[in-house]
């Protein structure tokens, strides 16, 4: 893909970013459910444009079929794009989870959240290119990496089956013991601004922690959703622009289903499943092409409707799902207020 179609779109997202923060956002207040599911879809169709404008890249109506450096159709182009954005998203579920609880231990005021995830955000974009820019280049001249990324998805899965976020404690974490030894802290919040001065001398308020500890968590949740989507397609530019499709779109989403996560009880185990799924189609691909060309034609499209499958699965036996009562909670037939 020729450089400069990468700089058109970092451009096209930074002109978005800016115009969210600077226009739309200008004004510190919180964000209600029925704006943030507003804005949850304005960036999810935002991303399905972009998905016909990968079509027609693809197909050479864009730019020549020689400059896309490209032999994928643009079908193929697309349902690659759409399903590494449909896998990026729905693992974004998982990180809403961690999000908030670090947004709730250190108590950061509703009306800067959504400045704090703005920088958080724009901060994991930047990360992110940098992890799928040394992604590409191992897989590009080493083939074996794939094994390693499959396994690496696997071994995810089996850590976030056995996880457990009320076991996080923010003031445990490394990265918050090497940041107190950086900077001079406070406890005290000064309005939105991450340094504050008392006395003369700066210290990092509790949004900069905050900031510090939303980042090192994405880089973690990057290096399972990385190479999931790499097992869904080798091309650097879908990966990247999927992933930063699905990034710009979490902030909205987080202020959407925050308050409403709880409910999705089966959601988690479906990310599960869904990783393994990827790990083992990344490991087992090229054999299985050897033994059955025709699934090199096919397997896009297979990937895709299992991939919704079983999301479907999870979010349906999450609707359905109807918590337990205890029983000492209901009132019996004989009781009254004089009941021994």
């Amino acid at each position: 893909m020729p450089w400069w179609i990468y700089a058109a779109f970092v451009a096209l997202v930074t002109a978005l970013i800016t115009l969210d923060l600077c226009v739309l956002h200008r004004g510190e207040k919180s964000l209600s459910v029925k704006k943030a599911l507003g804005w949850t879809v304005f960036w999810v169709t935002l991303a399905m444009i972009f998905n016909v404008f990968i079509y027609f890249l693809y197909e050479g109506y864009i730019v020549p079929d020689w400059m896309t450096l490209s032999h994928a159709s643009g079908k193929r182009a697309a349902i690659e794009f759409f399903t590494g954005y449909l896998i990026e998203y729905s693992l974004s579920v998982d990180n809403i989870f961690v999000i908030a609880l670090i947004i709730e231990s250190f108590r950061v005021p509703a009306e800067h959240q959504h400045r704090l995830l703005f920088w958080g955000i724009l901060g994991a974009a930047l990360l992110r290119g940098l992890m799928i820019l040394a992604g590409a280049t191992m897989m590009a001249h080493f083939e074996w990496t794939m094994y390693i990324f499959g396994g690496l998805l696997i071994f995810s899965a089996l850590r976030m089956a056995f996880a457990s976020e009320e076991d996080f404690d923010p003031e445990k974490s490394m990265v918050m013991r090497m940041a107190k030894k950086i900077f001079p802290v406070t406890h005290e919040y000064d309005g939105k601004y991450f340094f504050t001065i008392k006395d003369g001398q700066k210290f990092a308020t509790p949004m900069l922690l905050a900031l510090i500890l939303i980042e090192s968590c994405d880089v973690v949740f990057a290096v399972d959703s990385i190479p999931a989507v790499f097992g869904v397609t080798r091309d650097p530019f879908l990966v990247f622009t999927s992933n930063i499709f699905a990034i710009l779109g979490l902030r909205s989403l987080y202020f959407a289903l925050a308050g409403i996560m709880a409910d999705f009880h089966y959601l988690k185990r479906s990310l599960i499943v869904l990783l393994i799924f990827v790990g083992l189609k990344m490991m087992l691909d090229e054999p299985i092409e050897h033994a059955f060309p025709a699934w090199h034609d096919y397997k896009n499209i297979i990937s895709l409707s299992v991939i919704g499958v079983i999301l479907g699965i999870g979010i349906t036996a999450s609707m359905l799902h109807t918590p337990q009562t205890k029983e000492a909670d209901q009132p019996g037939p004989d009781s009254s207020p004089d009941a021994p």
